[in-house]
């Protein structure tokens, strides 16, 4: 067996890393293209995480989107929730707005994270705060490229935000982080995986994370969808939790 790495954090950031390095390689032997490489860098990049997290914490359950799901994570307290590639659009099409989530929730709360974008490349986690950077004075919402959800483009108009098209859910998250956005509003349909790991990665830098009702992120439901989140910096929740309600 590898040697133990004791530290939750450092065990996330380096599987992110490593997967996404992985993900890297299968891209750069120009042996498949398209839809066809998003499904093999998916494929390897999930199976080095399955047995990665096998060996280094045999006891916890995991919740992958590319591994068949059992209950039997709904009776650990503590479970891995990953999504290999996120964005896989992106990552097929050789872009670099795509992630690699590691998350771990314990008792249901998203508590250690590592979110690993290969692309620029940087690795965000939850034991290593960056300082925010300030907002500019107009406010810019990041949405998905390809399908915009209406509320966000509501919601941005009514607060004069510019909206910054963006791919995976992984990078828009991390990028309010970054300094290239300042509020992620999402509502178009999402599972634990896709934000378990940028959820608790933008708690740890003290953002605000929620619900679109603005009640907490909880994992490891039998149901894993969970639809919509809104990250973005503290002082402008309110507002925008307010905006979301006035809308619905």
């Amino acid at each position: 067996m590898s040697a133990i790495i004791d530290d939750d954090a450092e065990l996330a950031a380096r599987l992110a890393e490593a997967a996404g390095r992985i993900a890297v390689e299968v891209r750069e032997s120009g042996l498949i293209d398209g839809k066809a490489l998003g499904k093999a860098g998916d494929a390897v990049a999930n199976a080095f995480l399955m047995r990665a997290i096998a060996e280094q914490r045999p006891d916890d359950g995991v919740l992958s989107e590319e591994s068949a799901d059992t209950e039997e994570r709904l009776s650990k307290e503590r479970v891995w929730i990953i999504d290999p590639v996120d964005g896989t659009r992106e990552y097929g099409e050789r872009r670099s707005d795509w992630a690699v989530h590691v998350g771990l929730a314990i008792g249901g709360k998203p508590v250690i994270g590592a979110v690993a974008l290969p692309g620029v490349p940087q690795v965000l986690r939850t034991d290593q705060v960056n300082a925010l950077p300030p907002a500019p004075e107009t406010l810019r919402m990041v949405v998905s490229r390809t399908r915009p959800g209406a509320d966000s483009a509501a919601v941005a108009e009514a607060i004069g935000a510019e909206l910054v098209p963006m791919g995976s859910a992984g990078a828009k998250a991390m990028s309010i982080i970054r300094g290239e956005a300042d509020i992620y509003l999402h509502s178009g349909g999402q599972y634990e995986w896709d934000n378990c790991a940028p959820a608790a990665v933008a708690l740890a830098h003290g953002l605000h994370v929620s619900r679109i009702d603005g009640s907490p992120m909880t994992y490891n439901h039998k149901d894993v969808s969970l639809p919509d989140l809104l990250i973005c910096r503290p002082e402008h929740a309110e507002r925008v939790l307010k905006l979301v309600a006035e809308l619905s």
